[in-house]
């Protein structure tokens, strides 16, 4: 008679082969180890997917779900988008180090294959470059009017960087991080960085923008859909998460500053960079701001409300001014002395 421990072992090699041959079912196929090196290269949508392997959607599709049900490759919604990105390393990283061995001495049996997909890559690139371009060009006097009713981006950008202080930000989390200008900007000082935004479009300008950038752990950059209400990331994950010009957007700022701080490990920091009040009633009808910027009581009160010791705020001063404000989670023994 098998002791507990011994059957609980059973049980666990049992799974252990299981996800083994499910694995290598989802390799043991040309297409779907084509899918793996593609998305070594780049996150890709469904339909770019196909675009460079020159098959339907539908078949490519089938062969996601292989991967998916594998762990290999995960699926992510971007409003009318799926998104296709690379599992758990630790699964990947030996599948990849048995195919880079296997084309340092076969490398005439991949060489055709491999150069047409990676043409087409770059087809793709050029696309989502060209569409950034583009989008850029209707929108540019649209960003030039904003931009000309404050302080200059550079100063603003500055002034952040002295007030969070590099060289180590930590986890960097940017929430409705637009075209990805903080994560660019903060990434190479942080061990992670992630944005999170509600536009697929802004995400897609974003992509393009970071394609190549790292955090200083030579992380790659993460782009999500998410919604500034409820971020789908565990309490404690994030070492400074920033809301930059994005708060007058929610119409429950309060909300918003208390699911940013949710996140934050003990004596993290939430950065909130916005307009001080204003009266300019055209940029609620034509900009769609919910708020004409914000006080500093309003802050101070938020951030009290959310777990947040205010530091004293910092203006930049210019057609609107720009305040930058700074809080830092107490620790939950902190905070019942408090």
């Amino acid at each position: 008679m098998s002791t507990p421990v011994a059957h609980i072992m059973k049980l666990l090699y049992i799974v252990f082969m299981d996800r083994t041959l499910i694995i290598f079912q989802a390799l043991a196929e040309p297409t779907r180890l084509r899918i793996l090196r593609l998305l070594r290269e780049m996150e890709l949508s469904v339909g770019e997917l196909a675009q460079v392997l020159g098959q339907s959607q539908p078949r490519v599709s089938r062969h996601v779900k292989v991967l998916a049900e594998a762990e290999l490759v995960e699926r992510r919604k971007e409003g009318s988008w799926v998104f296709l990105a690379l599992g758990d390393e630790n699964d990947l990283e030996p599948i990849f180090a048995a195919l880079d061995h296997w084309r340092r001495f076969h490398e005439e049996d991949d060489d055709e294959m491999g150069r047409a997909d990676r043409q087409r890559l770059q087809a793709v690139r050029n696309v989502r470059m060209g569409e950034a371009e583009d989008w850029f060009e209707v929108h540019a006097a649209e960003w030039d009017a904003i931009r000309s009713l404050h302080v200059s981006e550079q100063d603003v950008e500055s002034a952040i960087m002295k007030l969070v202080g590099p060289p180590s930000l930590g986890r960097v989390v940017d929430i409705g991080t637009g075209t990805g200008r903080m994560l660019e900007l903060l990434a190479p000082y942080s061990q992670s960085a992630v944005g999170f935004d509600r536009s697929p479009s802004m995400l897609r300008l974003a992509r393009v923008k970071l394609e190549n950038d790292r955090t200083a752990a030579g992380e790659e950059i993460k782009l999500r859909q998410g919604n500034f209400y409820a971020l789908p990331m565990t309490e404690g994950s994030a070492d400074l998460t920033i809301l930059h010009q994005a708060l007058r957007y929610a119409q429950h700022p309060a909300a918003v500053i208390a699911e940013s701080a949710r996140i934050l490990s003990p004596g993290g920091r939430l950065l909130v960079v916005d307009f001080a009040l204003h009266d300019r009633e055209e940029l609620r009808t034509r900009d769609a701001h919910m708020y004409l910027g914000f006080s500093d009581d309003q802050m101070q009160q938020w951030f009290k409300a959310a777990g947040l010791v205010a530091d004293e705020p910092i203006s930049l001063d210019g057609e609107l001014t720009v305040k930058l404000w700074l809080g830092r989670l107490q620790s939950k023994k902190q905070s019942r002395v408090t």
